[in-house]
Formats: structure tokens, sequence, C-alpha cells
């Protein structure tokens, strides 16, 4: 009994450490590197939604338009389009964390020149543009990067996890910084929430200086950067139902995600009130995503993702619609809750399938390609749907976000061949070893 108990003792604490979170909603923190990772981007990116919540809001009160809140979020987002294929390319050719690096840094200095623009009261459009582009620039370049990333830190049966948990962390941010970002504007000013945000990359280029990630270099490719991207749109072309959730996505995107940028107008125009309340329903979006992320975790145990996406973007839709009738601030913020869990599981379970169908030197590419239809579509529809709230009002642009993402679900519900495929890899294929 006793040499038992001292094998026990001898067992490697880094073992123990994984026994405890293996085969559980927190399964991915059982990797060292990931729980670092995690965390300083949880701080980085609750100084990204301060920056976020007070940019917003500030463009609102100095320009008086819907359309040129929109027109920032496109600027800071709208670079998705046209870069994220090569960024995908150059996520597979070359070292992950040192492009993430790169980009994290330009981030963090275009946060600091929004600060001190904001500082000598710049309000010209041309300046805030600018520099919001160069941000949407650089964040084009680190996002394939990042999300291809994350499965060479944690082995491959906690993949799901780990992008439902950094999910969490973005959508935590997500609840927690529009609070901080609010409580800046009443108390200190917009300068403040931007000179915020760029302190805090400090702490997620901290991590990523000290991560060992748990598989090697991919093999650099000979090929040029053309035919890289072509090979990566050839791989989704010939698997059709790639295609058509990336479709639906890009739909959904468009009309439904980014109802982001009407909060303001909805909080100051509609229920006429002030930056605190407007803080609240942002942030409660975040919190909707936080229980989310390890719902799609247990979901996806019992219910296969195509399933999954479907649902969720007829709940999405359902609460777009409540919430352009909705006029009192506590159902306003229940609404809100209901559409950023929606919002997440939609997005992660979308991600997490198509990582987990793809090859690893093909991950980075897929991933550019979500991450054109998630992102770049909502800057384009963000845009439009400012232009809408200006022009009718804003409830009625909620309501066509609303109706339009029924239907798409509708559509995925009537001709289920569209995405027969969406299903994750270790449903189909025996799961690799883990390392």
């Amino acid at each position: 009994m006793a040499h038992e108990l001292g094998e026990a003792a001898e067992e490697p604490p880094e073992e123990q450490k994984r026994s405890l979170f293996r085969g559980g909603v927190l399964s991915a923190f059982g990797e060292r590197d990931y729980a670092f990772l995690w965390t300083g981007a949880l701080i980085s990116n609750i100084g990204t939604w301060v920056q976020t919540a007070a940019l917003l809001w500030f463009v609102k009160n100095i320009l008086k338009s819907n359309s040129w809140v929109g027109a920032v979020n496109m600027a800071n987002f709208l670079p998705v389009l046209f870069i994220v294929p090569f960024a995908g390319s150059l996520a597979d050719r070359h070292n992950r964390r040192w492009v993430i690096i790169i980009g994290q840094t330009v981030m963090m200095l275009g946060a600091f020149a929004l600060g001190i623009a904001a500082s000598f009261n710049v309000d010209n459009k041309f300046v805030i543009i600018l520099t919001v582009s160069i941000i949407g620039v650089a964040f084009a370049f680190n996002f394939p990067a990042w999300q291809a990333f994350l499965p060479d830190l944690v082995r491959r049966e906690d993949l799901l996890n780990a992008i439902a948990l950094s999910s969490a962390q973005w959508n935590l941010a997500r609840f927690i910084g529009p609070f901080i970002g609010a409580a800046l504007l009443v108390y200190f000013s917009a300068a403040t929430a931007f000179y915020a945000n760029a302190i805090s990359f400090l702490f997620v280029l901290a991590a990523l200086l000290v991560i060992q990630p748990k598989r090697g270099l991919i093999e650099k490719s000979s090929d040029s950067i053309w035919h890289h991207v072509l090979e990566g749109w050839k791989y989704v072309w010939h698997r059709k139902w790639m295609v058509n959730l990336l479709l639906a996505v890009a739909v959904v995107a468009f009309f439904g995600f980014s109802y982001i940028v009407l909060i303001p107008a909805l909080v100051q125009d509609v229920i006429h009130k002030g930056v605190g309340q407007y803080g609240l329903v942002l942030g409660m979006t975040g919190l909707g995503a936080v229980v989310g992320a390890p719902l799609v975790t247990y979901l996806s145990r019992y219910v296969k993702e195509r399933n999954i996406v479907k649902v969720a973007i007829l709940v999405l839709g359902v609460f777009l619609i409540l919430f352009a009738a909705t006029r009192n601030l506590a159902l306003l913020c229940l609404v809100s809750f209901m559409l950023g869990m929606s919002f997440l599981v939609v997005g992660s379970t979308t991600n997490s399938v198509l990582q987990g169908c793809s090859e690893r030197e093909m991950r980075g590419r897929v991933v550019s390609f979500y991450i054109m239809a998630f992102i770049g579509f909502s800057a384009v529809g963000g845009q439009f749907m400012g232009y809408v709230a200006d022009t009718r009002s804003t409830p009625f642009a909620l309501f066509v976000g609303g109706v339009a993402c029924i239907l798409v679900a509708a559509v995925l519900a009537a001709f289920p061949t569209l995405i027969k495929g969406a299903v994750s890899q270790d449903r189909q294929v025996p799961v690799e070893p883990a390392l």
C-alpha cells in the first residue's frame, strides 16, 4: 500500500493538473500554455471592448449619425474581406506565434494613436477612419494565425473546448469591457479608454513570448502566395457543405451580427437612456456569450453541429425581432443576453467544425474564409444597417435583420443536405493519439 501511494505521489504535476480538467467543460485548461494565452488574451480583450464601447459612443455623439458609427466599425473590419485570404496563407507558411505578436503590436500602437487623437480633441473623420483602418489591417493579419494557433496548444480531443473557451474569454471581455468603458466615459474621457486598451496588449504579448506550442512549425511551402491562396479556395470549393455553411454565416453576419453598431442608437434614440445604460446593454450581450460557450461544449456531445447551427440562427433571428420591439431597459438587457448567447453558439460551432474537418496544413486558410464570412460581412452589414436606421428607423433595421436570419434557418432546415457534412471530424474518423 505504501508503495502504491508512493507511486501515486510521484505522478508528474502536469499530469495531475490535466487529470483534474480532462473530460470536463474546462478540459483545455489542462494545458499550461493554453491557460497562459487565455489569461493574457482575456486582459487584452477587455481592453479591446473598453475601446470598442468608447469608440462607438464617441463617434455617435461627435458625428451624430448611425451611418458613421457603421462606417467606423466597417473601417475596423472591412480589411478582413480583402486581406484575410492572404493572411490565412501567411498563417500556414510562417511561424504563427510571431505573426500574432507583430499583429498585436501594431494594434497596440493604433490604440495609442486613437488616445492621442482624442486627447487633442481631433474629431476629423479622416483621422479616425485611417487609424481604425490600420488597426483593422493588423487584425486581419492576426486573426487567422490566432485561430489556427489554438490547435497547436491542446490535444485534438480538446479542440472544440479550446475554441469554445476562447470564445467565452472574448465574450467575457465583451461583458466586462463595456462597463469599464462606460465608467471611463462618465468619469474620465474616451482618450483614457483608448490608452487603457493600448496598455492591455502588454499582457497577451507577454503570454505569447513564454508559451511553447505542442506542435512544431509547419513545413514552409515553396509555392507562391497566390498559388497557396488558390489551393485554399479549391480545398473549400470541393467541400460543398463548407461553401454552403460559409454562405449561411455570411448572410447571418450581414443582417444579424451587425446589430452591435445599432446599440448606441437603440439606447440613446429609442429608449432615451445614457452612457451607463448603453454599457449595460452592450455588456449583457457579452454575458450571454459567456454562458453560451460551455453550452456549445455540452450540446456538441449529444447534437450534431449542423443542427446546433440551424437552431442557433433561428434563435438569433427571433430575438433580433424582440430587440426591435422592446422599450423596457430590463427586458432589453435580457434580450441582449440571448442575442449574445446565440451569436456565440453560431460562431463557435461553425469555427470548430470547419477546423475539425480540415487538414492541419490547410487550417489557416480555411479559418480565413470563416473570418471573411463572420467578421467581414458583419462589417459591411453594419454600414448597411446604420444606413437603414438613419433612413427608416433603428427598430426597423433590427426587424429586417431578424427576418433575414429566420429565413436562413428555414432554408437550412428545408434543405438539410446543404450542410450535411458539418459534423466534427472525431465523429467521422478516429481521433489522433493524445500528445
